[in-house]
């Protein structure tokens, strides 16, 4: 890992709300995710399941973190299995977790050696009740493969079938929204990377400037700052692209007069950060782009006024739409009578901001978090409005990653991060 180590107190703490909210006897089982091949003998590069990683700090294949509160013997009330490391592994591919590092990393003081997993595991069913199955409930996911999780549940229910069974997924939606301050901390630094990308970005971007390029340049810049590259599939879309929600491809030239729309983040210590600018390719707005990008940045400030504890993200949503639907108006994009004759279950700003204002972050980009559920202090939000016009041959969003606080305003931690105007005109010709 290039991160800095975290402390494991961190860690202590995750399990210890987790564990409260378990039921009696029971036990809760956390899987590594698979490292998946490419074909032949390459497979993708490694990256831990959050669950595991926010409970235990493991952050390597094949680890299993088992919690059992009431287990007799105290020792099995936290355990972690991990691969035992040899001489080979260690030629090969670099040594592993020894069980003292492992300690080190998590506060748990029994580790066992994976092989030891069914035994021990057997031996602490016949104390338990209820297993807890680690099911992806994320209202975002889109499972396709059968994942190591989903192995071990289709084999657990076949070994135990007089157990029960509860979701670890419930806890872990109340538990992971609110922050510790150690994540904040994390996320800061994401943050802070992710500010460094962007501004050595700014005065690299021209006109004939491939999207890749300055796709590169990020990652030069992350890697070199001890993040592990981007947080997700960065989208880096100038021109027409820009209205595209999900560009990817980042193939095209940046053309003179065009608006450029990065959506970046860095990730460090597998947390993410999720930033998104808009800026002129050539260095200079025009009127009209001005106009639509302050629209857009007024529409981002009133918005994050908004998120603080109890407020529901629906009503949140409503509220942000009149702000959007006001801007569009005095933008000529829509008019009195749309806004009249408009559907209640798709407003008329919808033809030109379709996407949601704000979403959970921090070990996901998109993030666990009750969505139904009252906010909280110390959730870290998206904030990221967005103006689309196709005809324009436009799209302009801007995002922020914000703290919601106990009282006043949320904190920005991407406060750093240029914004107005005038600095990103200043920096891109300086």
């Amino acid at each position: 890992m290039k991160y800095q180590p975290i402390n494991n107190q961190l860690f202590i703490k995750n399990r210890a709300k987790f564990t409260a909210q378990m039921k009696r006897k029971s036990i809760a089982i956390f899987n590594s995710n698979d490292t998946f091949t490419t074909g032949a003998d390459s497979t993708l590069p490694f990256e831990q399941h959050s669950d595991i990683f926010y409970l235990s700090g493991a952050d390597q294949e094949e680890s299993i973190l088992l919690l059992f509160p009431d287990a007799i013997d105290e020792n099995h009330r936290e355990i972690l299995f991990l691969t035992e490391t040899n001489k080979h592994i260690e030629i090969w591919y670099g040594a592993k977790y020894s069980k003292e590092e492992a300690k080190n990393v998590s506060g748990i003081k029994t580790v066992y050696w994976l092989s030891e997993f069914n035994k021990v595991f057997f031996d602490l069913m016949t104390e338990a009740d209820t297993i807890y199955f680690n099911t992806n409930e994320h209202y975002r996911q889109a499972e396709e493969l059968e994942s190591r999780e989903d192995r071990f549940i289709k084999k657990c229910k076949a070994d135990f079938p007089a157990h029960k069974w509860e979701k670890s997924n419930q806890i872990l939606q109340n538990i992971r929204g609110a922050k510790e301050p150690e994540e904040l901390e994390i996320i800061q630094t994401a943050c802070d990377i992710t500010n460094k990308g962007f501004r050595r970005v700014l005065p690299f971007v021209k006109p004939g400037i491939m999207e890749y390029e300055i796709e590169a340049e990020y990652m030069h810049e992350f890697l070199r700052n001890r993040s592990d590259g981007m947080a997700y599939t960065p989208i880096i879309a100038s021109g027409y692209s820009a209205c595209v929600l999900h560009y990817i491809e980042n193939n095209k030239e940046c053309k003179d007069g065009d608006m450029l729309l990065m959506d970046v983040g860095s990730e460090y210590a597998n947390y993410s950060s999720d930033m998104t600018r808009t800026i002129p390719v050539n260095g200079r707005f025009t009127d009209r782009q001005k106009a639509v990008y302050n629209a857009v940045l007024r529409v981002k400030n009133e918005a994050t006024k908004m998120l603080s504890p109890g407020v529901l993200w629906a009503e949140y949503q409503k509220e942000v739409g009149k702000f959007m639907s006001s801007e569009l108006l005095d933008l000529g994009l829509i008019n009195k009578v749309d806004v009249q004759n408009e559907d209640p279950n798709w407003p008329a700003y919808k033809k030109y901001f379709m996407h949601g204002t704000s979403h959970h972050m921090g070990l996901d980009t998109h993030d666990y978090g009750q969505l139904k559920l009252p906010m909280k202090a110390n959730m870290v939000f998206t904030v990221e409005p967005g103006i689309y016009i196709p005809e324009e041959n436009m799209g302009i969003r801007i995002e922020d990653d914000v703290v919601v606080q106990e009282n006043g305003f949320p904190i920005n931690l991407m406060k750093n991060i240029p914004i107005e105007v005038e600095e990103i005109e200043d920096l891109m010709n300086a």
